[in-house]
């Protein structure tokens, strides 16, 4: 169950014991007596009868039930890295975006950028958190989830673009992205990782991550935000259903769930 911006629960157990259930409301739909506090809302419940309400109706919004000793659903959670410690939008040349590249992907998270306490909650129960080996990446998982065991692997990495080839001109750092992922889907990689290539790397991180997934039923992946999107469309393309959209934003996150 994914809570949203508009949404947020609580946990109170059913005073019937014949019944094995617990109920989930949100602020102001109240249930029996008998308070029971999650340590997480993202608390995996094995049996439950869960109900989710928008905060702005303060009503039951549905009903999903999972029979006692029931496997909650897989769930896969795609996030972003925090902002690097670099400026993310200087004003450069095509000469100069070619080494703001190379800046970009060493540097590590800025000590500002705190991630959103919801997205601590979504991972506070998941033990290992798949990282790819750029070091934003890493500082990222660890802020987000310190108790969890941070597994890091090249084949998370960035979907790379290259510098467009494009004199007298001069654009923020963004614009330059967008114009090098454009022609990077066109065809222009000079000396790194094209379009298929990259679709099987997703392909494979997709393998991983169900794999864990159906072995723990949640897995989280902290790593960047185009490359995300590929697994992302590689998850849907095997059933998974999508709550959240991917965002160049960062801290984004998107979770795919089956079951």
């Amino acid at each position: 169950m994914l809570v949203g911006i508009s949404q947020k629960i609580a946990l109170f157990h059913s005073l019937s014991p014949d019944r094995n259930v617990v109920f989930v409301e949100s602020a102001g739909w109240r249930a029996d007596e008998g308070y029971l506090t999650a340590p997480c809302p993202r608390a995996t419940i094995g049996w439950a009868q869960v109900a989710i309400a928008d905060i702005e109706s303060e009503k039951p919004a549905s009903i999903a039930a999972v029979p006692l000793g029931a496997h909650p659903p897989m769930r896969i959670i795609l996030i972003r890295h925090g902002r690097p410690n670099i400026p993310t939008s200087p004003r450069t040349s095509h000469h100069e975006f070619r080494s703001y590249i190379d800046a970009y992907e060493a540097a590590g998270l800025d000590p500002e950028s705190m991630p959103p306490e919801e997205l601590q909650d979504l991972l506070c129960e998941i033990d290992a958190v798949y990282t790819s080996e750029r070091k934003r990446s890493v500082d990222s998982a660890r802020a987000l989830a310190p108790h969890a065991e941070l597994i890091a692997d090249p084949l998370f990495a960035e979907a790379p673009i290259a510098s467009p080839p494009i004199p007298l001109l001069r654009m923020k750092v963004p614009k330059w992205a967008v114009v090098g992922r454009i022609l990077w889907h066109a065809g222009y990689h000079p000396e790194i990782e094209n379009y298929r290539k990259a679709k099987h790397r997703a392909a494979q991180a997709a393998d991983i991550l169900i794999k864990r997934a159906h072995k723990e039923r949640a897995a989280a992946l902290v790593a960047h935000g185009y490359f995300n999107f590929l697994i992302g469309r590689e998850l849907r393309r095997r059933g998974f259903k999508r709550s959240g959209s991917h965002r160049a934003h960062f801290w984004n996150s998107v979770v795919y769930a089956m079951g």
